[in-house]
């Protein structure tokens, strides 16, 4: 999923944005941003995108009866 075409913009995983302390992003546009903003100047950094982990499925104790068919 990270390589899809429709990506919605956002400055943590834009090219020109610089990860600060405290959850900001330094934008050569807008200056001090928050990781959720965007801007015109976006581009796509595929790098310094996080993806989104499914859920861990919880495994039970499975008696022998239900296993046999």
């Amino acid at each position: 999923m990270l390589f899809r075409r429709n990506i919605r913009p956002s400055c943590s995983y834009c090219r020109y944005g610089a990860k600060l302390g405290y959850g900001e992003v330094a934008c050569p546009k807008r200056g001090i941003m928050a990781p959720e903003g965007r801007c015109n100047l976006f581009r796509y950094e595929p790098t310094k995108r996080e993806p989104e982990y499914a859920q861990e499925t919880k495994v039970t104790e499975v008696s022998e009866e239900e296993l046999a068919l």
